[in-house]
């Protein structure tokens, strides 16, 4: 078992988060998904239509993640939250990415609710996974760059195990060593949001969509959510 941990100082610093922790055993990511792929082409022909656009950075779901990351030194236009990169993207291609169907599945689910999505490949996670500031000396190697090693700047947050960084200002961008391709088949999601009070029915709803594209392709799912009253939880 894995242990995911919020560390109490980000707790303190943010105590509406609510994270939501999404785990598929026995994945099948080579098999076709065709409710992932209807649900894609879904949202491709509604923002071609007019009926719907993603959610940007005047959205209070992304404002809330721009004001966080100004809190802890990153410029949120320049290195922006993966959902309001995600869908920037796809208002100026129109497209989403396809990737493999777990990818597919959580950007799914990440650009229709206005969350932050990412995931880790539990088999290849070294030891528990704390969520808490860098001390500036952690490595990261960025997802598609496997010769590249940043560190970190003192007090970003990271997602990081026993290894090295999992995730670079909060959820930038993730790793390369845990990232999930069609072969993984121990996968740990995850949902955020920084306002619960507001955006917690939201954030269950949009983890139990995920469950289900997960649950018709894998031997067992389960949902768990971590808060500052519940700062950890074990998959």
């Amino acid at each position: 078992m894995t242990d995911i941990r919020l560390a109490p100082a980000v707790a303190d610093a943010f105590p509406d988060t609510l994270i939501a922790v999404v785990t598929a055993t026995g994945l099948r990511g080579r098999e076709d998904w065709p409710a992932t792929a209807a649900a894609l082409a879904a949202l491709e022909r509604q923002l071609a239509d007019g009926t719907w656009q993603p959610a940007d950075e005047n959205d209070p779901r992304i404002e809330a993640w721009h004001t966080a990351y100004r809190s802890f030194g990153t410029n949120p236009r320049r290195i922006r939250p993966s959902v309001d990169a995600l869908g920037r993207r796809f208002a100026k291609k129109g497209t989403l990415p396809r990737i493999n169907p777990p990818v597919d599945s959580y950007n799914a689910v990440s650009v229709r609710h206005g969350l932050p999505a990412g995931a880790f490949d539990l088999d290849r996670v070294t030891g528990d996974i704390d969520i808490r500031h860098a001390d500036g000396a952690e490595e990261f190697t960025p997802l598609g760059e496997p010769d590249t090693v940043e560190n970190p700047k003192p007090g970003e947050i990271i997602y990081t195990d026993a290894g090295s960084v999992l995730t670079r200002h909060w959820n930038h961008r993730d790793a390369h060593r845990t990232r999930v391709t069609e072969d993984s088949v121990h996968v740990a999601f995850v949902l955020e949001t920084l306002r619960a009070v507001r955006d917690g029915d939201l954030l269950r709803t949009a983890a139990l969509e995920l469950r289900e594209f997960l649950a018709s392709h894998a031997e067992q799912t389960a949902v768990h959510y971590l808060d500052p009253a519940r700062p950890r939880v074990a998959v």
